[in-house]
């Protein structure tokens, strides 16, 4: 044989040793399993009462119908291939289903309570979405209120602007008139005043006049 297949030989053979460590086999529904020092029932026990379920590291498979194996003890020897199960045993997979429903069981349980709270909160969320649709509705409200109140407090002042101007010149036009109307009571004061002037000197030309125009007595020459 060559080198190179030698080396391909040991190769299989150490795959093949560590493929069969690798595997697990559990004893089949059997009380108990007797584990031997050969292949073969003329071999002493060297493990008695492997119960069944129990699960055992394969290490090597023969033809014989033995199969060597280590159990959980750490003891290696052969054991009735017929007596193994690739699978655990009915008892395990109940045992295994009834933790996998009971988990189950536990995870419906968390997500009932996860799907209340999720209710409670998508609930929340509506009231809250419901409250602030209200508020907005009243803060369009107030808002349209406000514009009101700011268009005609514009107006306001655009009037009273106005008022104001009108108002200014009421004033300047009532200036203008009492100016006139001292203006013009000063004007009758003079015209009263050169009246009453005019009235003391014809009164007094009057009486100056007045006795020229008496005729005078004339003399009686008879006396």
């Amino acid at each position: 044989m060559t080198p190179f297949r030698l080396l391909i030989s040991v190769l299989f053979a150490l795959s093949s040793v560590a493929a069969a460590q690798a595997k697990t086999a559990w004893v089949d529904d059997q009380l108990y399993l007797p584990v031997r020092a050969g292949a073969g029932t003329q071999y002493r026990i060297i493990e008695n009462a492997v119960p069944s379920g129990t699960p055992l590291e394969v290490l090597e498979t023969t033809d014989s119908g033995y199969t060597r194996v280590r159990t959980p003890k750490g003891t290696e020897g052969w054991v009735s291939s017929q007596y193994l199960s690739d699978t655990p045993i009915a008892a395990d997979r109940l045992q295994q289903a009834n933790r996998q429903l009971e988990q189950t069981r536990n995870e419906l349980t968390q997500l009932k309570e996860q799907l209340a709270e999720v209710t409670k909160e998508r609930n929340s969320l509506e009231s809250s979405e419901s409250s602030l649709s209200n508020r907005s509705e009243a803060l369009q409200e107030e808002l349209q209120r406000i514009k009101s109140i700011a268009a005609d407090s514009i107006n306001l002042e655009r009037r009273n602007r106005e008022l104001r101007e009108e108002n200014q010149k009421i004033r300047n036009d009532l200036e203008v008139l009492t100016a006139e109307n001292e203006r013009l009571e000063a004007s009758k004061e003079s015209d009263f005043m050169l009246l009453g002037a005019g009235l003391v000197l014809g009164g007094v030309l009057l009486a100056l006049i007045i006795p020229m125009l008496k005729p005078t007595r004339k003399t009686d020459n008879w006396a």
